[in-house]
């Protein structure tokens, strides 16, 4: 098969690259044990879903389950379907009422608890399946119909309380009464995970070179709700030819259609021409559920050139396109992997050089404010609190680098925080904080700033299991200029084989080049001409989000979402590399036997939508 001569111009476009929509995934609600509202029945629950503003912090209600009459213990046949964003904290809010009315007014109520969480939770729990008592917490009493109506909280256990607030016994909560369980269940949904790889050829397409044949390719097009249409993939240029046969390709089905398998898919057919304007010869359209029929007499197109068919009277076309084979497959994705049990190993690495300025000045990067955390906190708190859901034991290994340890003084890269060399985890990102304030009372600021001997502490962990059972990142935050750039490059070409990420966190007004050069976006690193088998590291200066004065972060959530945005493609790249499947998840707990009766059957009369 002859290769065009110019495959840049097009293999530029990245399919993969686009605005493809996210990752969904569908939360199943159930309850055990609620409270009790009505005098001569059981309560009628409804289960109102509410996400959190990433900027303002206002909750918005996302949905509504169905209303299941006379049960404390329901299982909401209807489900909630969110975008999963790994690199995100998306804050969840779950308010259960008793419903008395079909008032779609939630003051006209009774409510019965909440609990909130974040999506990282549910999908980071065992078998994804996450169980939260509810609560009941502050209240408001609604100015219109006397009831109770939960006061809005930050979703970090600040109440910001409004209107009448008076306590739980305005519902007839008591403090610390058992208001039930909330069940979790979080399953991504397998339409935005289907890859089609399919192939076509065309045959007597016209002629559009004076002194040759055409050099045809495809383009392909999703279409839009708004009747516009968005490109989705092109293949590659078949040089001289009138009779193609283009090479096989695989696109994710979320980018041919939105999972949507009747909307229209457009394809059109171009002779290229090396000065970029390329000749149309015509179009022909078609669906994702026309394609998955396979090689057949309905997947022979005719390539219609609008223009030509207005002004020819005999025009028929101007030749055919036919699909020569169409597979589709489950592509394997990050949940597939976090469901299957694979643990996230938590690594920090803090920079104690001297460049940091005396810890005991508030012009330091270390400087301990008693009113707000210093860069370094900051960094680490805005990564941690996300990627903590991921690693069950919640024990987080915490180095420093670049200073002078007591008693002797000798100069280290790679110490623990808590002093403990045989064990330096800490116990959550509290106990990482904890222990960072406490080496910077002990320990002499010094340098240089060597990355190696903690990226390669982490690669040798990363080393000891490679089954796809743990994956490590390890997160260095540091102000300046790297001492040990050739030992640092070839630590990570040689930790790029391993089950392992690196994300650099640049505090200060240092220059951070060499940073940039690390992370590898655009020039993959290497090391005495050996290439890196993965980009594994992502680096972001801090500067990028904070105000002008360094003391206000503008986005904790932006910080985190463009720190951690490559992390599950770096895994399942790990993954696909290893030829390791993901592993079946674990069998969900036998629930406890619900009470009589239990719920109302998928299509009863007594369900109710509110």
């Amino acid at each position: 098969m002859e290769q065009p001569e110019d495959m840049a111009s097009l293999s530029e476009f990245d399919s993969l690259a686009g605005s493809i929509p996210a990752t969904k995934v569908e939360i199943t609600v159930s309850c055990r044990n609620l409270l009790d509202k009505d005098m001569f029945s059981k309560s009628d629950p409804l289960c109102v879903m509410y996400t959190q503003g990433m900027e303002n912090k206002q909750w918005r209600e996302f949905g509504r389950t169905e209303v299941i009459d006379n049960t404390l213990n329901p299982d909401f046949v209807r489900k909630f379907i969110v975008d999963y964003f790994f690199e995100e904290k998306q804050n969840l809010r779950f308010d259960l009422y008793d419903v008395d009315s079909k008032s779609p007014d939630l003051s006209k109520h009774d409510f019965l608890g909440q609990a909130f969480c974040t999506l990282g939770e549910i999908v980071g729990s065992s078998g994804s399946r996450l169980e939260k008592p509810l609560t009941i917490g502050p209240f408001s009493l609604n100015s219109r119909t006397g009831k109770p109506m939960p006061a809005v909280s930050n979703g970090s256990g600040l109440w910001m309380e409004n209107s009448r607030t008076t306590g739980p016994e305005a519902s007839g909560g008591v403090p610390g009464k058992k208001c039930g369980t909330i069940i979790l269940s979080a399953e991504e949904l397998s339409n935005c995970r289907d890859v089609a790889t399919m192939q076509f050829c065309a045959n007597k397409l016209d002629k559009k070179d004076f002194f040759g044949k055409s050099d045809p390719f495809l383009v392909f097009y999703r279409s839009n709700e708004d009747g516009t249409f968005t490109i989705c993939h092109k293949t590659e240029v078949m040089k001289n030819t009138l009779n193609p046969v283009w090479q096989t390709f695989s696109i994710p089905v979320r980018a041919l259609c939105n999972g949507d398998y009747d909307r229209t898919i457009k394809v059109e057919v171009y002779d290229w021409d090396r000065d970029g304007s390329h000749d149309f010869i015509g179009e022909f359209t078609t669906s994702y559920r026309e394609l998955a029929r396979g090689q057949s007499q309905f997947n022979i197109y005719e390539v219609i050139n609008p223009k030509k068919k207005m002004k020819k009277k005999k025009y028929v076309n101007s030749g055919t396109v036919t699909l020569l084979s169409f597979a589709v497959e489950s592509e394997s994705t990050f949940l597939d992997y976090i469901k299957g049990g694979t643990q996230i190993n938590f690594t920090v690495a803090i920079d104690f050089t001297a460049s940091n300025g005396n810890p005991s000045q508030s012009t330091s990067l270390h400087y301990m404010s008693p009113y707000q955390l210093n860069a370094y906190a900051l960094a680490l708190t805005a990564v941690g609190e996300i990627i903590q859901h991921y690693d069950s034991d919640k024990m987080f290994p915490a180095l420093g680098f670049g200073a002078k340890l007591p008693p002797d003084g000798r100069v280290s890269h790679e110490f623990p925080l808590n002093g403990n060399q045989e064990n330096p985890s800490c116990c959550g990102i509290d106990g990482i904080l904890e222990a960072y304030h406490s080496s910077l009372r002990t320990v002499q600021l010094y340098g240089p700033t060597n990355f190696a001997p903690v990226v390669t502490h982490v690669a040798r962990n990363a080393a000891a299991v490679q089954d796809g059972s743990q994956y490590s990142v390890l997160l260095i935050i540091t102000d300046g200029v790297i001492s040990d750039m050739a030992q640092t490059k070839e630590a990570i070409v040689n930790a790029a084989k391993l089950p392992m990420s690196i994300i650099i966190v640049g505090v200060g007004q240092a220059e951070f080049d060499a940073m940039v050069e690390l992370d590898g976006d655009d020039v993959r690193i290497s090391s005495r001409g050996k290439l890196a088998e993965r980009d594994i590291v992502q680096f972001v200066p801090f500067r990028d989000y904070v105000d002008r004065t360094g003391n206000h972060v503008l986005s904790m959530a932006r910080l985190a979402r463009d720190v951690l945005a490559e992390i599950p493609d770096q895994l399942v790249s790990y993954m696909k590399a290893q030829g390791i499947r993901p592993r079946p998840p674990p069998a969900a707990p036998a629930q406890s036997p619900p009470q009589s009766p239990a719920h109302s059957p998928p299509g009863s009369p007594l369900h109710t939508n509110i």
